[in-house]
C-alpha cells in the first residue's frame, strides 16, 4: 500500500500519538505501509514545525526527528508532473505526487481543499480516522 501523508497528519500526529493521525504514525514505523515522500513536503514539514504555535505543541526535536526518519523510511519521488486541481495551489504538488508514485491513498485533514476532491486519478483521498480504519482492517 503506497500511501502520502500530508504536513497537517504528521503535525497532528506528533502533538496527539493517541489520534488517528499518531496511530498512523507508529504504523508506518512498524512498516504497515509504504510512505512517499518528496522534497517540497520535506521543506513545508520543516516551515510548519518551526512555526512558534506549532513549537509550543511539540519538542523542536521530535520534529527534527521525524523529518531525519521521513527520508531513511520513505520512497522518494522524485519528477513531478505538473498538475493544477486545488483551489489552493500549494497543495497541487501532493497530487502530482500522487500521480508520480502511484499512490493508493493521500491522507489529509484539509476538509475545503484536498478531502472534497476524493480522488485524484486512481488515488484516494481519506482522513485519517478513515485511513485508519483501511489499515485496521
Amino acid at each position: 500500500m503506497r500511501v502520502i501523508l500530508d504536513t497537517n497528519v504528521f503535525v497532528s500526529g506528533l502533538i496527539r500519538r493517541d489520534s488517528p493521525p499518531g496511530q498512523i504514525l507508529e504504523l508506518w514505523f512498524e512498516g504497515r505501509f509504504t510512505l512517499l515522500s518528496h522534497v517540497l513536503l520535506l521543506d513545508e514539514l520543516r516551515t510548519v514545525t518551526r512555526r512558534d504555535r506549532i513549537r509550543a505543541m511539540i519538542r523542536p526535536s521530535e520534529a527534527g526527528r521525524l523529518v531525519n526518519q521521513i527520508p531513511a523510511a520513505s520512497e522518494l519521488v522524485s519528477e513531478l508532473p505538473h498538475v493544477r486541481r486545488s483551489t489552493d495551489p500549494a497543495d497541487d504538488f501532493l497530487l502530482a505526487m500522487c500521480e508520480a508514485g502511484r499512490a493508493d491513498y493521500l491522507v489529509s485533514g484539509d476538509k475545503s481543499r484536498l478531502l472534497i476532491l476524493g480522488r485524484h486519478e486512481s488515488t484516494i483521498i481519506l482522513t485519517a480516522r478513515k485511513f485508519y480504519e483501511v489499515l485496521s482492517r
